[in-house]
């Protein structure tokens, strides 16, 4: 967040302002989601219980961060007052984190928050809370004026944030009877119903009924209780509904779909848990930019203790949910979970369970539209695990779906090798950046005049997984920009036209291109197309863009160009180089040609424009 104190000091009140920007983004979450307002007690009371669980995890192992021992969330609505206060006794802030952990909404990516929220359907909107981490600031969506008064466990310090969510906020000294944090709402005047009870327990109980930590709610001078305060995965399935499985999985996702696939099961034997664990039927917006480690729950006997214990490989880490055992103790250390066998067991089972259910999914043709749609939305992250992962290399292979020129519905391996020429002995495979440009390539003209499938594959990972593959049902997979001679095996229509005798042209390509290319020679793999590029002994061309694109330096790998000798330019430039004329040009324009069909940037734009330009003035000349 960007701010500036403004220097006023009113009775030790510190006034900072707001970024423009910050500004603008604050009236577009108000704005914007208005009419799913109730949201925003969601995201105050999920505040409230991670600051609880963060509090309980700590005294493990300092006795001065104790909990009360009636701790809870308390709802208090003040009608007379237009006020509703959130307490709870949780972590608590300090003047510097209520200014760091406040600003929140700056961190996550103001711009890119701003623009998701744009271009969202409504019913998609307030998933974006939750992902963007600007809870908070949904409060502002039902109040004017939100103060946030904190203190920390050990402390007798507490801080006032406040602000009315127009530009800036103050920080000041404050007190709180003991630790723990109160938000207090300045109610709107079109919000009533929020200082409601009724109105309050009903959306607790559909956003936060499973909520662990008691959450009480004051109706009168009563406090009373408002959700019913159950593990929920701790609960036999057969009393668990599925609008209860529904919001769990909404709430530990921060998303609004319906998840693709709910697993819940208790593992008992050697090693004893329980799992609840979701696969969503949605990618997140801003999924690729996530870390890349799997953020699954970690309960010891119901206490959260981490979203870091890496309990699924970073390939299945769309899966969100919880896992709760009680075979590791509570005061569990980071370095214990590296090392402790019981979390290398559980890892094990949890992901084997998964597996089971994608493959599961994956081999059943009367929902296969379903598996379609989620291999389209996590199908580029589960193949970083035949990249990465060799136990599970085959079995992903397996169940992974692509691109071919065979149709536009999409194939396995399996019916790809089903569809193989009696004399193939490879699986073909192009990659690139874009399916489509990958489908109109002129490297598949040879390939498709013979009636050879190839698989199009376009995702960044597509550039590493295959050489780590190899092979499957003991097919070599190659990529056809590396497969020079393999075509001469497969039988093909007769080219158009006499081919060109290319004994002089190839070394006046050479001569004029130099250290440009690694060779050139002729090539039956172009039917309709001059030239196109490949390479030989080292990676190709898309590995080769990715590996540039991570910072990695790379010794020079100049392309090798391939000419079509059948084409009318190649046999009018065999033509000239046979007389003795210059082809300087045309072999410049030539490479520069293959380099846009291969979806390479020019080195040299403007050089390669004055070229053509020549050319067609001459031409027209003519």
């Amino acid at each position: 967040m960007t701010e500036k104190t403004t220097g006023d000091q009113v009775q030790g009140a510190e006034q900072h302002e707001f970024s423009a920007e910050v500004g603008r983004l604050l009236d577009l979450v108000v704005h914007a989601l208005y009419s799913e307002r109730e949201i925003f007690l969601r995201e105050l009371v999920a505040n409230a219980a991670d600051a609880s669980d963060k509090r309980r995890f700590e005294a493990l192992t300092d006795a001065s961060k104790a909990l009360p021992p009636n701790a809870s969330i308390r709802i208090h609505p003040d009608k007379d007052a237009r006020l509703l206060t959130i307490s709870d006794d949780g972590a608590g802030m300090n003047r510097e984190e209520l200014a760091k952990n406040l600003g929140t909404i700056a961190r996550s990516g103001t711009r890119a928050f701003g623009e998701k929220l744009s271009e969202a359907k409504p019913e998609d909107r307030p998933s974006l809370i939750g992902q963007f981490g600007v809870g908070f600031y949904a409060a502002f969506m039902v109040a004017d004026r939100v103060d946030v008064i904190s203190r920390q466990p050990g402390s007798d310090e507490a801080w006032k944030w406040s602000s009315d969510g127009k530009g800036a906020y103050t920080l000041s000294p404050a007190s709180r009877e003991a630790p723990g944090t109160d938000i207090i709402l300045h109610i709107k005047s079109d919000a009533d119903e929020f200082l409601d009870a009724w109105r309050l327990r009903s959306i607790v109980r559909k956003w936060a009924d499973h909520i662990s930590w008691p959450i009480t709610l004051r109706e009168g001078e009563e406090e009373k209780p408002a959700n019913e305060g159950t593990a929920l995965w701790r609960k036999p399935k057969s009393e668990i509904t599925a609008e209860q499985y529904t919001e769990f999985y909404r709430h530990v996702s921060h998303q609004f779909d319906e998840p693709y696939a709910t697993l819940h099961w208790r593992a008992e034997g050697t090693t004893e848990f329980t799992a609840l664990l979701f696969i969503p039927s949605a990618r997140p917006f801003d999924f690729m930019e996530q870390s890349r480690e799997s953020k699954v729950h970690l309960h010891v006997r119901r206490m959260f203790i981490t979203d870091d214990a890496e309990l699924l490989p970073v390939w299945l880490r769309f899966v969100q949910g919880v896992v709760d055992t009680e075979d590791l103790p509570l005061n569990v250390s980071r370095e214990m979970l590296q090392s402790t066998p019981v979390l290398a067991r559980i890892r094990k089972a949890v992901t084997k369970r998964v597996m089971t259910e994608i493959k599961n999914r994956a081999n059943d043709a009367e929902n296969a539209d379903g598996f379609a749609t989620f291999w389209e939305n996590f199908g580029p992250i589960v193949k970083e695990g035949i990249w990465e992962d060799s136990e599970h290399r085959q079995e992903l292979a397996a169940l992974a779906r692509f691109r071919s020129t065979h149709s536009d519905d999409p194939t396995t391996l399996d019916d790809y090798i089903s569809r193989m020429k009696p004399e193939q002995e490879n699986i073909y495979f192009l990659t690139g950046d874009n399916a489509e440009t990958l489908a109109a390539s002129p490297q598949l003209e040879g390939f498709r005049a013979r009636g050879i499938e190839v698989l199009l594959l376009s995702d960044p990972v597509d550039g590493f997984w295959p050489e780590r593959l190899s092979s499957y049902k003991d097919k070599t997979l190659k990529s056809i920009s590396q497969s020079h001679g393999d075509l001469e095996k497969f039988e093909a229509p007769q080219p158009e036209g006499d081919a060109a005798n290319l004994d002089a042209l190839v070394p006046a390509l050479k001569e004029a291109l130099g250290e440009n290319v690694k060779d050139v020679r002729g090539t039956v793999r172009l039917v309709g197309s001059a030239v196109v590029l490949t390479s030989e002994g080292g990676p190709d061309a898309m590995m080769q863009r990715l590996m540039r694109r991570s910072g990695q330096a790379l010794p020079p790998s100049p392309p090798i160009l391939e000419i079509n000798p059948h084409h009318p330019l190649i046999r009018d430039l065999a033509e000239r180089a046979a007389k003795g004329e210059s082809v300087a040009d045309y072999a410049q324009v030539l490479l520069d040609i293959a380099r846009i069909q291969d979806g390479e940037t020019l080195p040299d734009a403007t050089s390669f424009a004055q070229r053509l330009t020549g050319m067609l003035v001459a031409s027209v000349k003519n």
